[in-house]
């Protein structure tokens, strides 16, 4: 760890591999502090630094509980070196106590507190300044729907059969329709978390710490709370969830009812994600969690959706 004083002496342990690698940096006298190691291909360099910059931006203006990246020896946050399988990029972070709550388990609080994060974080980005050459994904229909998306085609995903295809094939028509009808307006699309899940969450006591802005990107204010259910849009408690969360978003932040009623396209449309995610990262623990029957359930919300709405 010669690129940070912090984390000199320090033993690694690998504790999370989805997109990148995270280690559990242990060290004799400086304390515990999470390492994060880019797969290369994935974010570029600037992205990286724009998502660090949001990142310190927050921690200055707001009081959101979120990680605190540690500067190298060269005041960066982002750092560089050498393995031997090439040279990669990393970030380190103070290590943060907590656990990740499971999804069987009472969330109604949770989620009150998670919209609440969501809606301060949207006002911070309509405020906020970006610095010149920030960048970061976008998130749309093209990005998620399209063969050519950054997390694959949903169309080569496991359980993708002659019976699930057409449906699916319906629903992405429709979400390019509803999502285009919705608009971009500014004042429900700009940069998002987009990755809210529980597996981003660390509760310890009172305090909910989010964590992982790694896939932060522009994208419908809504989204964040279909990526809150990721993994979990058929369980039933989910109805609960939503008015949960939309309880906790109105303490800081207007939602109007064409932003309620379009929660649920966001729902398919991070589903729609999460099918191509699971069918590119089958190597993964969570896409192997997640595999079996993940395309049938999507088949059957999308089912629902057509329909009418998900969640009467």
């Amino acid at each position: 760890m010669s690129c940070w004083d912090e984390a000199e002496d320090g033993s690694a342990r690998l504790i999370n591999h989805s997109e990148n690698q995270t280690f559990l940096i242990q060290t004799p006298g400086q304390g515990a502090f999470t390492l994060r190691v880019h797969r290369t291909g994935y974010q570029s360099r600037v992205s990286i630094e724009s998502e660090l910059a949001w990142l310190m931006a927050l921690r200055r203006d707001t009081a959101l509980a979120i990680p605190e990246p540690i500067p190298g020896r060269d005041g960066k946050l982002l750092q560089h070196f050498e393995t031997p399988h090439g040279a990669r990029i990393a970030v380190l972070f103070r290590y943060i106590d907590g656990h990740e709550p499971q999804p069987d388990s009472n969330l109604g609080d949770l989620f009150v507190t998670l919209g609440r994060y969501a809606a301060i974080m949207h006002n911070h980005v309509t405020m906020w300044h970006r610095p010149p050459g920030f960048e970061r994904q976008v998130w749309q229909a093209a990005t998620i729907l399209d063969a050519d998306g950054p997390w694959g085609d949903w169309r080569l995903a496991p359980g993708i059969t002659d019976s699930t295809r057409p449906v699916l094939d319906r629903l992405d028509s429709a979400l390019w329709l509803r999502l285009a009808a919705y608009g971009t307006g500014v004042d429900r699309y700009g940069l998002i978390h987009a990755d809210m899940r529980l597996g981003n969450l660390l509760v310890d006591g009172d305090k909910v710490t989010l964590i992982d802005f790694d896939d932060c990107g522009f994208c419908w204010f809504a989204y964040d709370f279909a990526a809150a259910i990721s993994f979990h849009e058929t369980n039933p408690a989910v109805p609960a969830l939503r008015a949960a969360w939309i309880e906790g978003y109105k303490t800081e932040r207007q939602l109007t009812q064409d932003d309620i009623a379009a929660i649920d396209s966001m729902v398919m449309l991070r589903r729609m994600a999460l099918l191509a995610w699971i069918g590119s990262h089958a190597d993964t623990k969570l896409a192997q969690q997640h595999m079996r029957g993940f395309a049938d359930g999507t088949a059957q919300l999308a089912e629902r959706y057509l329909r009418g709405p998900i969640w009467p």
